[in-house]
């Protein structure tokens, strides 16, 4: 990943590292939701709604359409491709120090000493 992008995607995490937006990105994933149904479902005021919303999708998070009066926002599915990506490529990381760590083992006796 280069650079802009990294600083995009350590923007992204920090906008859903906050409690509340994380709550919020958390009920958009059964659906999109009108900032009503937000505000009833979790139980925040309005307007702390609305304004996680527009950081949301200031980060390229959400999205919005309008329907009548209410505004319907969705997850944008890109962005959090692009973070299970990320995530993903320490799983390789990891799986490549247990088996290290496995084979180690392997090669130790019970009393320690190396076979």
């Amino acid at each position: 990943m280069y650079v802009r992008g990294m600083d995009e995607l350590q923007h992204q995490l920090s906008v859903i590292a906050e409690p509340s937006r994380f709550r919020i990105v958390e009920l958009l994933r059964s659906g999109p939701h009108s900032v009503g149904g937000i505000v009833d479902a979790l139980g925040m005021a309005q307007p702390h709604v609305s304004r996680h919303l527009r950081l949301l999708a200031e980060a390229g998070l959400v999205d919005a359409t309008r329907q009548a009066q209410q505004r319907i926002y969705r997850l944008r599915p890109e962005p959090l491709r692009d973070i299970g990506a990320w995530a993903q490529s320490f799983a390789v990381l990891w799986t490549e120090r247990l088996d290290r760590l496995g084979d180690f083992l392997d090669d130790t006796d019970p009393n320690g000493d190396r076979t």
